[in-house]
């Protein structure tokens, strides 16, 4: 049987952070669709309908839609969602676990595996730190309940401590760069029974973090951040997934 694997989700699926020299993002679901045709040695359709910016609600009210409508149907499907929601204040994490368990049961009821990430844990390096540190532990705990269901596969990246540190992240400090996605594909492939190694960075020198360092860091990335969500702006506003179709991925020459 064909492969048929779709990725929904926001920035982190998307790929935000792994540009290719044309400017478009790769990203760990991109090469996780690869390494599924290298280790499959048969080329598989692959679709990426993750948005920037997106909350969780949308993902599974109209990403899991469209993905679920795919023809032919998935065989595949990576969940990942909830990083936004936990930016916001008030951020339910309750309700997020409650899409999320709706969304595998949409699934499991159309007889797709999941593939049920929990996202790469920032907060070490960013303003509020302690809160989104506190609601991603809530959130990965909650749904890693979810892993002995079958037809899912559970990959917790939030509780990987290698890709904590800083050389796997953009200057942003919010999005994985071309290392952190790689490590990413690594363990999902790894999950999935392939033998992959998870990539792992040189140790390198000590981040460095002074006054003029984190005074630029928020004139660049977290003013324009707070200014999109003073005016109710998100950075995937008129955005659409990348690969809205069944894109062939051949095997690797």
């Amino acid at each position: 049987m064909v492969t048929r694997y779709v990725a929904i989700g926001d920035s982190f699926t998307e790929g935000l952070g792994d540009p290719l020299p044309d400017g478009t993002q790769r990203g760990w679901a991109d090469l996780v669709a690869a390494g599924l045709a290298a280790g499959q040695n048969e080329t598989i359709e692959y679709a990426n309908l993750a948005i920037r910016g997106r909350l969780l609600q949308s993902i599974v009210d109209d990403q899991l839609t469209a993905a679920l409508a795919l023809t032919p149907a998935p065989t595949m499907l990576s969940l990942n969602g909830g990083g936004n929601d936990m930016m916001r204040p008030g951020g339910d994490m309750p309700r997020l676990v409650k899409l999320t368990e709706q969304a595998l049961a949409r699934c499991a009821d159309a007889g797709v595996h999941v593939v049920l990430l929990s996202g790469a844990d920032p907060s070490a390096r960013l303003p509020f730190g302690s809160m989104m540190r506190r609601r991603g532990e809530e959130l990965t705990t909650e749904v890693a309940k979810f892993a002995d269901r079958d037809g899912i596969t559970f990959v917790d990246v939030f509780h990987d401590v290698e890709i904590r540190r800083a050389g796997y992240w953009s200057a942003d400090r919010l999005h994985l760069n071309t290392n952190g996605h790689r490590r990413v594909a690594g363990l999902v492939l790894a999950a999935l029974g392939h033998t992959t190694e998870a990539h792992v960075i040189d140790a390198g020198p000590d981040e460095r973090r002074g006054v003029l360092t984190e005074a630029g860091y928020y004139r660049e990335h977290v003013l324009p951040w707070l200014n999109r969500r003073v005016r109710g702006q998100s950075s995937g506003d008129n955005r659409t997934g990348k690969y809205l179709d069944w894109t062939p991925i051949k095997i690797p020459a």
